[in-house]
């Protein structure tokens, strides 16, 4: 299904939670520019995004070519200074996805056995009135 379709879905609290997660697991775009310009050249910044196939080869053409293919690499990490960007929205496009997705998957569980799930009240009320027992005890 399509990523809008889910976002439009959610409630004012779900979209908190979205939100919270995607500040937690996004990436960031200084350190994926800075890889590029300072580490670019054996796919750093690559590595850091999740390219690891490409990662690998601009490593392997660096180290393979003793140094030689850097002129290879080093334009092949200019070229990605322009991708990045894109990168990063994919990225975030992706986390929002999956967060939005869990959310779904937990309100059909909830839908389907909510005894099972302990989020209602009464769940609440036992738990904390078994450890007021247990500390009644000590």
């Amino acid at each position: 299904m399509n990523n809008d379709y889910f976002v439009s879905q959610l409630t004012t609290e779900e979209m908190m939670l979205v939100n919270s997660e995607v500040e937690k697991r996004q990436k960031s775009p200084a350190v994926a520019y800075l890889l590029a310009l300072f580490a670019g050249f054996v796919g750093g910044h690559r590595y850091y995004m999740g390219k690891t196939g490409s990662a690998v080869a601009m490593t392997l053409i660096t180290v393979l070519t003793l140094g030689i293919g850097i002129s290879i690499t080093g334009i092949w990490a200019l070229v990605d200074l322009f991708l990045i960007n894109g990168w990063l929205q994919e990225d975030l496009k992706t986390i929002e996805s999956e967060a939005a997705q869990t959310i779904f998957g937990r309100r059909k569980l909830k839908e389907s056995a909510p005894e099972q799930v302990g989020d209602d009240q009464n769940g609440h009320d036992q738990i904390i009135e078994d450890v007021v027992n247990e500390d009644q005890k000590d």
